[in-house]
């Protein structure tokens, strides 16, 4: 169901309908004199209508907001429009002949009212464009502080058990030598009293002999040996043999506190150190539809101190080259964080190769030009034109259905660098339009005229964004087309002065616009602003022929590749 305008955020993207009576058509324009909400085709019906074909229409982002109808409460029949300059409440005309007023000056309240918006859109675009995004960087960080926490307390953990382990082992090794050093003692104990007792067992055994002896004396019938026993001087019994007591070893329990054993274990301290506050990025300009994150934010201030110190070499040297093999030309090429690179034929071919033109995997798709592109988390990306979906690949080869398109047949796509952002060259129908995606493919802007309401495009077969957020589109209708951030023509680049039909095209961190020229065999360099600057020409040191791609890596080097299968790079920075 569509909403009204006053059921929506100034920066919703929500469908709006068309305010022409019986049109159901998406809103895209608002007449800042009537105050009427417009789509394409109504908004060019207005203009040719000589009533107000001087009315000031723009895009209904940019339209200026009518005040609220609010009735006076003295006046009844009557608009609050005016604002009492003096006093500072608004009222309707008819209160400015009162005595309270009287000799006040006043102010048209729908300017006061459009001032307000605007400082408050303002006031918006700060929340959402530094307070939010920086909040939500804190949050990251928090998060990054929280798993390491728990990371070093869990290396804490396991390293105390280890030690713990570590003690036990050399409690059990001291036990074992110390109950060993008792069972040898106990045995040399235990040996002396066997003796003692082998020795008592002898001296028993010489008593009853002894005894059987003395009974022989005794007996009638042999006293003979009495007669020899009284001849004996004396009768002598041995003493009993002397032993000894044993004298037990003595156990003395060790003296130890959980103290003692704390220190064995090692001890935990927290560092007497006050936290560092986290640092909080400074508030800088940024366009509602660009969201810096603070990663992006530090990768552009790399880029502006590279920039600082490099410019375009007078010489363009060849650093390598190889060859697609099975292809029939290299028409686009992205490179993925891997240093590795996916190119593509005109016949749908997809591939991925390492940096001699090997191999890796292969996709077959719809084919096009400039119809892939890697985005910030190292996905590939591609349009199916014949599906009207843009796949996602992950980097466990995963193919998903990402974006659909519609009606819209999606012929190029770019990964914006600076947020992630997603632009997609697109057409319907003899229309042709460039759609930026967020990173989580909701749309969030369509660019298809310039002010005059004139078509930007026809064929925008090669996207790309440059370093300041203008978008920058190889149309094969003879010209290079940019706009900036906010969707606005800045300059179109028809080639030097012949037939001009673009193929390929990239920016670097300079700035540079780099677009291939197939008829001439040359690159084009531009600078930000549409201004000529070289070419990257056909000569036999240089060997450019034919050119369809260009891209550029994250050491400056431009990669070029040609119909005639080949890819080169140079360097062509100082």
């Amino acid at each position: 169901m569509a909403l009204s305008e006053s059921q929506i955020p100034p920066d919703a993207q929500h469908y709006l309908v068309c305010g022409t009576e019986d049109c159901e058509k998406n809103c895209q324009f608002y007449c800042n004199d009537c105050h009427l909400r417009m789509c394409e085709l109504c908004m060019g019906e207005h203009q040719k209508n000589k009533k107000t074909k001087n009315h000031e229409v723009v895009h209904y982002k940019q339209r200026k907001r009518r005040i609220p109808v609010v009735k006076c409460k003295i006046h009844p029949t009557k608009d609050i429009d005016l604002l009492c300059e003096e006093c500072q409440i608004p009222l309707c005309s008819k209160c400015t002949a009162t005595k309270e007023h009287r000799g006040h000056i006043f102010t048209d309240l729908e300017i006061v009212f459009a001032e307000k918006v605007s400082q408050y859109q303002e006031e918006i675009d700060k929340i959402q464009n530094y307070f939010e995004p920086v909040s939500q960087d804190v949050k990251i960080e928090i998060a990054g502080d929280v798993t390491e926490i728990k990371k070093i307390m869990e290396g804490i953990r396991t390293a105390m058990k280890a030690e713990a382990e570590f003690v036990k082992r050399m409690v059990d090794a001291v036990t074992s030598d110390k109950i060993e050093q008792v069972n040898k003692i106990e045995q040399s104990l235990l040996q002396t009293l066997n003796g003692q007792n082998q020795e008592i067992d002898d001296f028993i055994n010489y008593l009853n002999d002894l005894i059987q002896t003395y009974y022989g004396y005794l007996s009638p019938s042999k006293i003979e040996n009495l007669t020899l026993s009284l001849k004996s001087k004396s009768l002598k019994i041995r003493p009993v043999p002397e032993t000894s007591k044993p004298v037990p070893p003595v156990f003395t329990a060790g003296q130890h506190s959980k103290e003692d054993v704390a220190k064995l274990l090692g001890r935990i301290t927290v560092p007497n150190t006050k936290p560092e506050n986290r640092k909080i990025k400074p508030m800088e300009t940024a366009s509602t539809q660009l969201k810096p994150t603070g990663k992006q934010k530090k990768q552009n201030r790399e880029k502006s101190d590279v920039k600082q110190t490099l410019c375009l070499s007078s010489s363009v040297t060849k650093v390598r080259e190889y060859t697609v093999p099975g292809f029939n030309g290299v028409f686009h090429i992205s490179l993925d964080k891997s240093g590795r690179l996916w190119v593509s034929d005109g016949t749908g071919k997809l591939i991925q190769t390492d940096l001699q033109g090997n191999q890796l995997q292969k996709i077959q798709t719809s084919g096009g030009y400039g119809y892939h592109t890697v985005t910030q988390d190292g996905d590939l990306i591609y349009t199916d034109n014949r599906n009207k979906v843009i796949n996602r690949i992950t980097p466990d080869n995963t193919i998903t259905e990402f974006i659909k398109t519609g009606d819209w047949e999606p012929l190029s796509i770019h990964s914006s660098h600076i947020n992630g952002d997603i632009l997609v060259g697109m057409i319907k129908y003899r229309k042709a339009k460039v759609t930026r995606y967020n990173k989580t493919g909701t749309e969030i802007q369509n660019i298809q005229r310039n002010n005059n309401g004139q078509a930007l495009y026809r064929y925008p077969h090669y996207v790309t964004e440059n370093i300041n957020g203008d978008v920058c589109v190889s149309d094969y209708d003879n010209a290079v087309v940019v706009v900036d951030k906010s969707g606005q023509h800045r300059f179109s680049y028809t080639g030097q002065g012949s037939l001009f039909y673009p193929y390929g095209i990239c920016t670097n961190v300079l700035g540079h616009i780099l677009v291939c020229f197939s008829i001439s065999n040359t690159v084009h360099f531009l600078d930000q602003d549409g201004r000529f600057l070289m070419s990257l020409l056909p000569t036999e040191q240089q060997g450019v022929e034919d050119p369809r791609s260009v891209c550029v890596d994250d050491e400056n080097n431009l990669w070029v590749g040609q119909i005639t299968r080949t890819v080169t790079v140079y360097k062509y920075l100082q």
